[in-house]
């Protein structure tokens, strides 16, 4: 999958496409928590947020197409967990369980250091196992677990947080 496959930072003119691959993972019920589709507005003070050589917005493209994204947000806002990340991949539904999220975290990984970035966490629901698998190949370890926290349907799901310090 990686040849013809291109990575850049998110520009804003991107938002649309963004949203539009994380609202199509909602009907899964196990990948986000939200449970209505979101709106491009609502988004944007969470675009502006990131910045391209700390906290990215990256988008993956194959032939011109936005086929998923990954984005790395604060685990906590005080200066003492600055290099701690928590890491976030969406794929677009054409491209799923085609490699894509694999050179997405492999990436993410190597440009770390680059971004200063030291612990990387995955916050992954227990019923998720292709990203379990995905994040646990890559080395990363359970961290945390807390049962029984979202309600997805009626459903209790729990929530897994996986950690790796990457340098």
């Amino acid at each position: 999958m990686e040849v013809g496959l291109t990575l850049r930072n998110a520009e804003m003119q991107d938002l649309e496409t963004i949203v539009q691959i994380y609202n199509s993972t909602i009907p899964s019920r196990m990948v986000t928590a939200d449970t209505e589709p979101i709106s491009v507005e609502s988004r944007i003070p969470w675009f502006h947020a990131h910045t391209s050589n700390h906290r990215p917005i990256w988008v993956a493209e194959w032939d011109n197409q936005i086929c998923g994204w990954i984005s790395f947000e604060p685990f906590k806002t005080r200066p003492a967990y600055d290099q701690t990340a928590e890491i976030s991949i969406y794929i677009h539904e054409d491209f799923r369980s085609k490699g894509l999220g694999r050179y997405l975290l492999e990436t993410a990984m190597t440009r770390c250091k680059d971004l200063g970035i030291r612990t990387l966490l995955g916050y992954i629901f227990g019923h998720n196992e292709p990203s379990l698998k995905l994040f646990n190949k890559f080395g990363f370890e359970k961290w945390a677990e807390m049962p029984k926290i979202a309600e997805l349907d009626g459903v209790e799901r729990d929530l897994i947080i996986l950690g790796k310090r990457i340098w």
